[in-house]
This record gives structure tokens, sequence and C-alpha cells, in this order.
């Protein structure tokens, strides 16, 4: 079982920056691959970063040189930190994050972030 907690989230104007943190704990050595998602109501969850083992990162083109996102671990917990700058309105929706091991799929109760115009 991973357990996740996000943090970061809140109100910001166009043009600005927000850090959005997930915390891992549990079997975080079953970890695999980690990710953000985000959902506006009525429309699909999306896929925004993710990392994999390995170090690897994805990024959906809507977001590649404005977002990052970061890996790193403390005692028994892992955090995927993600780093948004320049954000636009269309930024605005709920931020997830998830975490997949071997045997499971796991996501956070999410945060919300909205960029006004």
């Amino acid at each position: 079982q991973v357990q996740l907690v996000e943090s970061g989230g809140g109100l910001v104007q166009a043009g600005g920056s927000l850090r959005l943190s997930c915390a891992a704990s549990g079997s975080i050595f079953s970890i695999h691959t980690m990710g953000w998602y985000r959902q506006v109501p009525g429309k699909q969850r999306e896929l925004v970063a993710t990392w994999t083992r390995g170090d690897s990162t994805n990024y959906a083109d809507s977001v590649k040189g404005r977002f990052t996102i970061s890996r790193d671990n403390a005692k028994n917990t892992v955090y995927l930190r993600m780093q948004m700058n320049s954000l636009k309105p269309e930024d605005t929706a709920i931020y997830s994050c998830r975490s997949r091991t071997w045997t499971g799929d796991y996501w956070g109760q999410g945060t919300q972030v909205t960029v006004s115009s």
C-alpha cells in the first residue's frame, strides 16, 4: 500500500508560479512510476508529467518548458514535486498525484490550482 498526500495548490495570477508536492509513504520501495495528472470538471483527466524509476521524465506538450518535476527522498517518504512556472488560466484544474507499484495503482485526493487572468 502507498499513501499519497498532495500540497501546494492555490490561487495565482497568470504568469505566476506554484510548486506542488506529493508525499508518498508506505511501500515506497515498490514504486516504479509517479506522476501528476489534472482534471477540469466535465473533462477527462489528463497526464501532466511523470517520473519513472531510472529518473526518466515525461511531460504533456502543453506544459513542456513551463513545468518541471523532481523526486527526492526523506526518511520513509518519497516526494514528487512539480514546479509550475508561467501559469496560464487553462492550467486551472484539480491536480492529483499518482503512484504505481508492481501490484497497485494509487491516487491522492488532489489539490486545486486556480490561475486567474
